[in-house]
């Protein structure tokens, strides 16, 4: 697939001479830097020199000193209390956390993970019922319960005190808990509005040490969840979760709990190489998996596991859950793809709206992702569960899903979500009116060249600024992710030196020289019908990341091949 390549501009342009000057940096170091919103030689200093020093204090969030002080009693007394989460990724991992913290400290504590299909997202009435049954004085809900207006009363009427630890949109009413922790919150001044699920519940859980008289450093050792949930929930990796993710990844590298190190285990996954990437890509889907097919339950088992057998267990069956999410992936991205080919006419077609009774729902909103990703057009995935239809939605830039769905609100059970992707479920028979209103929304909104597949590019540089200094310097804006995304380069005018090649399942290899420049090895993977654009002694234009290459105990710079233009 090519590109059209869309180069990013800094807010502040006039940052980047700034930066060179104070820093003795190169100009394209401190573009990337100035794209960041980095202008100082302080930012700079933080950003390449991130400490837990620098976390928030936080008791800046509001109701935190009622949070915090209803828990440190809770363990004190002895109470019971109840971990009540989400079944993603984040909610797992905040569950992990919580529970692992409260106990560490001979709370009686149990936790209550929603099935995904028998109860959905958030609070509800079997949870509260299960809570009241175990005789539970405290629920710490996490990354959930910002919208549980009616369930917090019920809570509250069976004499339970509900502490909320969210990062989700608040909504019209907060819930009548005992404490909403919650950085979105408008009366909210807490300086950082970007944290995970499992971010807020790590706050209280610092906020309670303090009111307990213990230092900080005892949270540092649930860094490694806290990472995993930071990288998988796809927030912001800026400010305090650039100084939380950093810390996190040192500890998987290092110390991670049983848990985690049986998984990476058993995925051969090397520790001293993790990044963000690897937990996107490896960690979290398996971790997500047991609550993508049914029950997160072996998801938090694995997390909080002691024992090393026992975590071996855990591991194997979340691997083999993971196999058959994978599988069903598969069967329903071809069925997708065929239902678009077959039924569909794209020249007239903006926004996909796809229907089958029999997707599982749990996985439909990864093979929306990947409908976006091909055919580069907001999407949305439907299924029928228990006589409902309900779906997931993902979007492309400049066309807001979230928005679009709640013009749609009247044709709507329910919604929820955010500007690229969200949740819905229709009301009965009006699946035709809403995929009529989708297409008509899309075709407003979106202009011809809106769906061709962009790429954002960092900046354009020569070959021959790539050298040691300028790959370390590059190495410490890890690490990378949403708003801190892996640098994407374009050099221009290259030739190939030497025969290009096609190995393994259709990549492109080759090596390339930009006039005097030192010669560099190149792959494109899956990328093997660009080899009309490089043979024959033509010019051409490549946009890449650059990264380390090891082979046979040898390591080497590389471009990672992103797209080829010709001249």
């Amino acid at each position: 697939m090519s590109f059209r390549w869309v180069f990013t501009q800094p807010e502040q342009a006039e940052a980047i001479s700034n930066l060179m000057e104070v820093l003795n940096v190169p100009e394209s170091i401190a573009r990337l830097l100035a794209i960041r919103g980095i202008s100082s030689f302080e930012d700079a200093k933080q950003f390449f020199r991130p400490t837990l020093n620098e976390l928030h204090d936080p008791f800046l969030m509001k109701d935190m000193d009622r949070a915090s002080e209803r828990l440190s009693l809770a363990i004190r007394s002895n109470e019971k209390v109840l971990v009540y989460g989400d079944y993603d990724v984040d909610g797992t991992t905040a569950t992990a956390i919580m529970y692992s913290f409260l106990k560490e400290f001979g709370v009686e504590v149990d936790y209550y993970i929603p099935h995904r299909f028998k109860e959905g997202y958030g609070i509800n009435p079997e949870g509260i019922q299960y809570a009241h049954e175990i005789g539970a004085h405290v629920i710490v809900s996490v990354d959930c319960g910002i919208t549980a207006v009616e369930e917090a009363l019920e809570i509250k009427s069976l004499g339970m005190d509900l502490i909320i630890c969210d990062h989700h949109t608040v909504g019209e009413h907060l819930p009548d808990a005992f404490a909403v922790l919650d950085p979105k919150r408008e009366d909210c001044e807490y300086p950082f509005d970007g944290l995970s699920g499992a971010g807020v519940g790590f706050k209280l859980v610092q906020a309670t040490l303090a009111r307990l008289g213990l230092p900080a450093q005892v949270a540092y050792k649930y860094l490694d969840l806290l990472a995993i949930s930071i990288a998988s929930d796809i927030v912001p990796i800026i400010d305090e979760n650039r100084i939380l993710m950093w810390a996190g990844l040192e500890r998987l590298r290092t110390e991670p709990r049983v848990g985690v190190q049986a998984l990476m285990n058993l995925i051969r996954l090397p520790q001293a190489e993790l990044d963000t990437k690897k937990i996107v890509f490896s960690i979290g889907p398996r971790i997500n998996a047991a609550g993508r097919m049914g029950d997160a339950s072996t998801a938090v088992r694995l997390l909080i596991a002691n024992d090393e057998l026992e975590a071996k267990l855990m591991a194997r069956e979340l691997e083999g859950i993971n196999a058959k999410r994978r599988d069903t992936d598969t069967t329903t991205m071809n069925e997708a793809v065929q239902q678009i080919e077959e039924q569909l006419n794209m020249d007239r077609i903006s926004a996909l709206v796809l229907f089958d009774a029999n997707w599982h729902l749990g996985v439909i909103g990864i093979v929306a992702s990947r409908l976006v990703d091909q055919y580069h057009r907001p999407a949305i995935m439907l299924s029928e569960v228990d006589g409902k239809i309900k779906g997931s939605a993902r979007s492309i830039r400049g066309f807001n899903i979230y928005e679009a769905i709640r013009e749609c609100e009247d044709l709507l059970e329910q919604f929820g979500g955010h500007e690229y992707a969200a949740g819905l479920t229709l009301k009965d028979g009006a699946l035709k009116e809403f995929r009529k209103r989708m297409n008509s929304k899309a075709i407003e909104e979106l202009s011809g060249n809106s769906f061709e597949a962009e790429l954002l590019v960092d900046t354009e540089i020569q070959l021959a600024e790539i050298d040691g200094k300028f790959w370390k310097l590059l190495h410490q804006f890890q690490p990378f992710g949403p708003a801190n995304t892996k640098p994407i380069f374009v050099s221009n005018g290259l030739k190939v030196v030497g025969v290009p090649s096609i190995v393994g399942n259709g990549h492109l290899k080759l090596r390339v020289r930009q006039e005097d420049s030192p010669v560099f090895d190149a792959i494109g993977f899956n990328m093997h019908e660009f080899m009309p654009k490089v043979r024959d002694g033509k010019l051409f234009n490549i946009a890449y990341e650059l990264e380390e290459n090891t082979w046979n105990g040898n390591t080497a710079l590389q471009l990672h091949l992103r797209d080829i233009q010709e001249t």
